[in-house]
C-alpha cells in the first residue's frame, strides 16, 4: 500500500460548487454509511433470516425499536473519534484500567474471528450455489481478496471500493420485491411483537440487536473517524480546535443516520422476504444465510435465490476487511503500535500481523471441527452480551468534559444512548434469567 495523498476534498469544507453552503451527501456519507452496510454481513443475514423463518413477520418492530439506538450510539462512537484523535481501545488506555481495557479487545478479538469464520464460510457456500466448485478453494479466494484490499490498495480507493460494496445490499430490496408479502401482517408486525415472550423468542431479540448493535462497529466508526484526520490535512481533533466541530457534528450525524437507516430497511427487507417465503411453508429454522438461499429457490424462485445469494458475497467481501479492521485498530490502540490503513504495511507491521492473522484465523475455522456457520446466530449473542459493558464505558466517557470538552454529550443524544445501554443490558439480563 502506498501513502494516501493529502486530501482538500474534505466533506467538513464548504461545497466547491459555489453558492452551495450544504454539505453534498455523496461526498458526507463515509465512516457511518460503510460501518452500517457492513452491519448487514452474512452472520447478520443468517440471524434476520432465522427470525424471518421461526417467527415470521413478528419480528419486524425489533427493526423500528433498534433504529434510533444504534444511530444514538454509532454517533456516539463517531464523536469520540474525531473529538479526541484516538479510538475506542485508545480513549481506555488512556483513562481506564488496563484489566478492562484488556477484557474488552479480548471479547472484541474473540467475537470478531468467530464472525471474521463465519462470514467467509458463508461466501464460500453461496458461491458453490452459484458456481459449483470445492467450497476450499472458495474460502482461501474470499481470504486472499480481502486481505489483499487492505495492503495493497491505496486507504482513499479502499474506502471507495467499501462504498461501492455496499451496493451489494439492493439485491435484498431487489429480493422482496419478488416475493409475496403479507403488507397487513408486516405493518402489524412493526409495531406490536406479536410472539409469546419465552426463552427462544428473547434469545431471538438478544441475537438480533447483538448483530445490529455490535461492538465492532463501534470500534470501526470511532477509528475511522480517526484515520480521516489523517486524510484530510484541514482537520484537528474537536477537543483542540472546537470551531472545526458544527460541520464535523453534522457531517456525523447525516452520515451515520443514512448509514443505519440504510442498514436497518435491508435487515428488515431479510426478514419480510423469508417470514413471507420460509416461515409459511414449514421452515423454520435456518443456520446459514447460504441456507437461507438455498431454501428460497423452489419457494420464491431461481432469480430470487440468486439475488440473494450475490448479496451474500457481496456483504461478506465488505464486512469481513471491517471485521478485521476493526480488530486491528483495537489491539494497535492497546498495544500503542503505529497503526493505520493510510500507512504503508512497513509502517505498521503489527498491526498490519493482527489483521492479517485474525483474517487467516478465521479462515483456518472452516477446516477445523469447529463449525463456525452453526456458531453463527450465537456469535450474535455473543455480540450483544459484549456490547453492554462497552456501551456502559463509552457512554462514561463520552460524557467526561475532560476528554470531550465542549463536546461532551448531552440532552437528547446522551438520553438516547443510556437508553440503548439501558435496552441491551434488559434483554441480556432477561436471556440469563431465563436460561
Amino acid at each position: 500500500m502506498t501513502h494516501s495523498p493529502l486530501n482538500d476534498d474534505d466533506p467538513e469544507q464548504p461545497s466547491p460548487v459555489v453558492g452551495t453552503s450544504r454539505p453534498n451527501l455523496l461526498r458526507v456519507l463515509g465512516p457511518g454509511l460503510i460501518t452500517g452496510a457492513s452491519d448487514d454481513d452474512p452472520s447478520g443475514i443468517a440471524t434476520y433470516s432465522q427470525v424471518g423463518a421461526r417467527y415470521g413477520y413478528a419480528m419486524g418492530w425489533t427493526m423500528v425499536m433498534s433504529y434510533p439506538l444504534m444511530v444514538a450510539i454509532q454517533i456516539i462512537s463517531a464523536r469520540i473519534g474525531r473529538t479526541t484523535g484516538h479510538g475506542i481501545a485508545g480513549i481506555l488506555r488512556l483513562h481506564y484500567p488496563t484489566w478492562l481495557l484488556a477484557a474488552v479487545v479480548m471479547m472484541l478479538l474473540t467475537a470478531n474471528i468467530i464472525n471474521l469464520g463465519a462470514d467467509l464460510g458463508a461466501m464460500a457456500d453461496a458461491l458453490t450455489l452459484l458456481l459449483p466448485a470445492p467450497r476450499v478453494l472458495y474460502v482461501v479466494l474470499m481470504a486472499v481478496i480481502c486481505i489483499s484490499m487492505q495492503l495493497f490498495l491505496e486507504y482513499t480507493r479502499y474506502v471507495a471500493v467499501l462504498k461501492w460494496l455496499t451496493l451489494a445490499l439492493f439485491a435484498y430490496f431487489g429480493t422482496l420485491a419478488i416475493v409475496h408479502v403479507d403488507w397487513a401482517a408486516c405493518a402489524w408486525g412493526l409495531v406490536w411483537p406479536g410472539w409469546p415472550w419465552d426463552r427462544d423468542m428473547i434469545v431471538a431479540v438478544v441475537a438480533v440487536l447483538g448483530t445490529t448493535i455490535s461492538p465492532y462497529l463501534f470500534f470501526w466508526q470511532a477509528s475511522e473517524e480517526v484515520e480521516d484526520m489523517h486524510v484530510y490535512p484541514r482537520r484537528t481533533d474537536l477537543y483542540d480546535a472546537p470551531s472545526q466541530g458544527r460541520r464535523a457534528l453534522l457531517r456525523i450525524e447525516i452520515d451515520t443516520l443514512v448509514g443505519m437507516g440504510f442498514s436497518n430497511l435491508v435487515a428488515l427487507a431479510i426478514i419480510l422476504t423469508t417470514a413471507a417465503t420460509l416461515h409459511p411453508n414449514g421452515i423454520l429454522r435456518i443456520e446459514t444465510s447460504a441456507q437461507a438461499a438455498e431454501a428460497l429457490r423452489p419457494l420464491a424462485g431461481r432469480l430470487a435465490a440468486e439475488i440473494f445469494t450475490l448479496g451474500i458475497v457481496g456483504t461478506g467481501l465488505l464486512a469481513v476487511p471491517v471485521l478485521a479492521g476493526s480488530a486491528a485498530y483495537a489491539v494497535g490502540e492497546m498495544r500503542r503500535w503505529p497503526m493505520g490503513l493510510a500507512r504503508r504495511p512497513k509502517e505498521a507491521q503489527a498491526f498490519y500481523a493482527v489483521l492479517v492473522i485474525a483474517t487467516l484465523i478465521g479462515m483456518i475455522l472452516n477446516f477445523t471441527p469447529i463449525n463456525p456457520i452453526r456458531a453463527l446466530y450465537w456469535s450474535a449473542v455473543i455480540n450483544g452480551v459484549t456490547s453492554v459493558p462497552v456501551m456502559i464505558v463509552m457512554m462514561l466517557l463520552a460524557s467526561r468534559r475532560d476528554i470531550m470538552g465542549p463536546f461532551a454529550i448531552r440532552g437528547a443524544l446522551r438520553a438516547l444512548g443510556w437508553l440503548a445501554t439501558g435496552v441491551m443490558a434488559a434483554i441480556v439480563l432477561a436471556m440469563f434469567v431465563t436460561l
